[in-house]
């Protein structure tokens, strides 16, 4: 985008109007808040729903393939990013990619909301890895298109753009959580329907004078005739994937079980080629290259991280439901509630590690190390929790402190690692493919997820202490590795701190 237009886009939004910050961060703020309520709600019951029993108004699965599933649906949604940015910068525009995402997202939530069983999940699956796939990555870069380079509210509009993203996390389990449990899924699933409407409003509604041009621009559109090309392939792939499909569950050959594995199996592909072609291409400088390689290890690191933390809403989310007392000074607490943590701790503790690194200023520990950092918290969280079923066995119900703590523990990792992750990707990313090396970050927590499917299925009470402690053993490990080579991979950096 050349200065002169991005100037232009910067005039046609309103610059004061929402705590000093362009009106147009209220209709994204909003957006977003709603978004990742009906998606935090929806994920904070969808796996009780999954293995529950019929009678309880769940889908009676096997906890270990429930597991598997919430694990490839996180997958699946970080890989859809992809999908997302490209539809943007090639063909609609952030803001119109935005709105069909939210559309779809709402769709995926109606049809789970109606009580038609295993079928109605899989198609909701599919409208809401889309759909978030087209609205999450977008949103944000919207948020950068209100700002020019130069201004000092910038970063601050990020962070409060952050607590939107967190206040719909936090507040969804609550709501969304006990409604769910304790009347219907399906109107738990109604409630998250309902919350990307009003998020959808928000947007159509208040567009127009918010965000002027923001959005609006579709940096490298396809030409008429690459136009021709691409659809007449999107519709051949669609087919084909379709009639695969179709004849692959009607023969039997394509399981549930099956499918969890395809999809592993991608999530370890996909980002291995991506770091190929981008090392290999002749638009890549021998400075780039070397960059490149020292962002290898961060990635590795990230993913052993998301592991850890995304089993926060399967393995802990059963942990909370079969293994916890879950009344606790005088109130009766979900399960679900726990979902509400993650989110809590960041509102609470994201301005402190902020202050933080600001007053450390040039005495801060570099990127690697706090990515080494980011793994020893998330280790340690999973370490704690093999105390209780250590000195009282599994078959006793454990204090919900416990769970706190590992929650509490995974966030201080999470702090250490997620902000200075996007920032070191923005800053390591070779020129020709920065868009893409964003992307690749995304793809950090896909090919965790796409992991974790295969390993979560080993949890069970009996297998507790082994589960917990190898997984965060290695976490550590890798984390005093990473700290070790730390100046070496500083080195390859060349001069990114």
């Amino acid at each position: 985008m050349d200065s002169n237009y991005k100037k232009k886009i910067v005039q046609s939004v309103p610059q004061t109007g929402f705590f000093g910050h362009p009106k147009g961060l209220f209709t994204l703020f909003f957006t977003e808040f709603w978004e990742r309520f009906s998606y935090y709600g929806m994920r904070a019951i969808l796996l009780f729903y999954m293995y529950y029993e019929v009678s309880k108004g769940g889908l009676g699965l096997d906890q270990g393939t429930a597991a598997s599933i919430m694990a490839i649906y996180g997958s699946l949604v970080y890989m859809s990013g992809i999908i997302g940015g490209w539809l943007a910068d090639r063909l609609l525009g952030t803001s119109r990619t935005v709105f069909y995402g939210g559309v779809l997202i709402m769709l995926g939530h109606i049809i789970l909301a109606l009580p038609a069983g295993v079928t109605a999940l899989f198609v909701s699956m599919g409208f809401i890895v889309i759909g978030t796939g087209l609205l999450k990555p977008n949103v944000s870069s919207v948020v950068g298109d209100m700002y020019s380079d130069e201004d000092p509210r910038r970063d601050s509009g990020f962070s409060i753009f952050y607590m939107g993203i967190n206040a719909g996390g936090l507040l969804a389990p609550l709501i969304i959580g006990t409604i769910g449990q304790q009347y219907n899924f399906h109107l738990g699933f109604s409630l998250a329907a309902i919350g990307m409407f009003l998020g959808l409003v928000v947007f159509v509604v208040t567009k127009k004078k918010n965000l002027g041009l923001a959005g609006t621009y579709v940096p490298n559109p396809l030409t008429g005739e690459e136009k021709k090309k691409v659809f007449s392939r999107l519709g051949i792939g669609a087919v084909v994937i379709v009639i695969l499909g179709a004849v692959g569950i009607t023969t039997g050959l394509l399981t549930i079980e099956r499918f969890i594995f395809m999809v592993s199996i991608f999530g370890i592909i996909i980002p291995a080629v991506y770091f190929f072609v981008m090392y290999r291409s002749p638009k890549t400088s021998e400075v780039e290259q070397s960059r490149l390689l020292a962002y290898i290890p961060l990635f590795i690191a990230a993913m052993m991280f998301w592991a850890i933390q995304e089993q926060g809403s399967i393995i802990l989310a059963r942990y909370a439901d079969e293994r916890t007392q879950l009344s606790f000074a005088g109130i009766e607490l979900q399960s679900s509630w726990f979902q509400s943590l993650n989110p809590l701790f960041i509102v609470m503790l994201a301005p402190v590690f902020a202050w933080l690194w600001v007053k450390l200023g040039n005495r801060q520990p570099s990127t690697p190390k706090k990515f080494s950092l980011g793994l020893l918290f998330a280790g340690l969280s999973f370490i704690v929790m093999i105390v209780p079923a250590y000195v009282n066995g599994t078959e006793s119900l454990v204090n919900p402190m416990w769970l706190v703590l590992s929650f509490f523990l995974v966030v201080l990792g999470e702090l250490c690692l997620s902000p200075v992750g996007l920032s070191a990707t923005t800053k390591l990313a070779p020129s020709a493919f920065s868009a893409q090396t964003m992307s690749l970050w995304f793809l950090s927590n896909a090919s965790a997820q796409a992991i974790n499917a295969q390993i979560v299925r080993f949890y069970k009470p009996e297998t507790e202490i082994i589960y917990f402690g190898v997984i965060g053993g290695i976490s550590i490990i890798l984390g005093l590795i990473l700290y070790l080579v730390s100046t070496r991979i500083h080195g390859m950096m060349k001069g990114v701190n």
